[in-house]
């Protein structure tokens, strides 16, 4: 059993090895449920609606009376990406989901830095669109939950079930982190959740539309994005 946390920013710095260390062998529910008692509303879910964001929303929304999480509209997202989004407000009434835009829409980016700018300077583009917008939806938490997991790609191999978020000053948790792809697919089927259709056209991971293309087998599950450019991440996790 953990003791109860200081919420501080510094403590929860300090004590953010520890708790890596004590949930790196507890079950998925006991590490929710934690973060519920301790966080209460001071936490938040970021969803993409990928396959990991689909199971917290489903887990979550046992746990708690609100399901607060927020949803990066690039405004560059496949059409089957929204459709989801929309399949899951309407099955999960306790979902709160707060819908987060870039200061620029597409046209004025195209304006300032000129067309296609996820092919001129994807990065650019990444911190416009995605990073950005991060840090004003995380404004006012004490921590954030992630669906990253550590099979989906070598630059995702060592993260921590806990870990600070230096950036952000706060902590972010990875509750499936060590879930494989397997473990992952089998709750989703076994409780019949709403998915991506992409998934089943060798989209493993799904990201805006501009920047996602399928996967050949045996290639880690984020080849797909921004491919021929060497770049893995978009700057929010890594």
């Amino acid at each position: 059993m953990v003791a109860q946390i200081q919420r501080n920013p510094s403590s929860l710095r300090q004590q953010a090895p520890r708790l890596a260390q004590h949930f790196e062998q507890a079950s998925l529910e006991e590490l929710l449920h934690w973060v519920d008692k301790e966080f209460g509303e001071q936490f938040i879910l970021a969803c993409a609606f990928g396959p990991e964001s689909l199971i917290l929303i489903d887990m979550l929304s046992r746990i708690q009376p609100k399901v607060r999480a927020f949803f990066l509209d690039t405004e560059f997202h496949f059409p089957e990406t929204l459709a989801l989004k929309d399949q899951m407000l309407a099955r999960y009434p306790n979902l709160e989901l707060t819908v987060i835009r870039p200061l620029l829409t597409v046209a004025d980016q195209e304006v300032v830095y000129g067309p296609e700018l996820y092919q001129s300077n994807p990065d650019r583009c990444c911190a416009l669109r995605k990073v950005e917008p991060l840090e004003r939806a995380l404004r006012g938490y004490d921590c954030w939950l992630s669906g990253l997991r550590r099979e989906q790609s070598a630059t995702r191999a060592q993260a921590p079930v806990i870990t600070w978020d230096w950036q952000r000053e706060m902590l972010m948790i990875n509750p499936l982190v060590k879930w494989t792809k397997s473990q992952v697919w089998h709750y989703i089927l076994d409780h019949g959740l709403p998915y991506n259709r992409l998934h089943d056209e060798g989209y493993p991971s799904i990201g805006c539309a501009p920047c996602t293309n399928p996967v050949q087998g045996g290639s880690d599950e984020r080849s797909g994005r921004w491919q021929g450019t060497g770049k893995r991440e978009c700057g929010i996790h890594v």
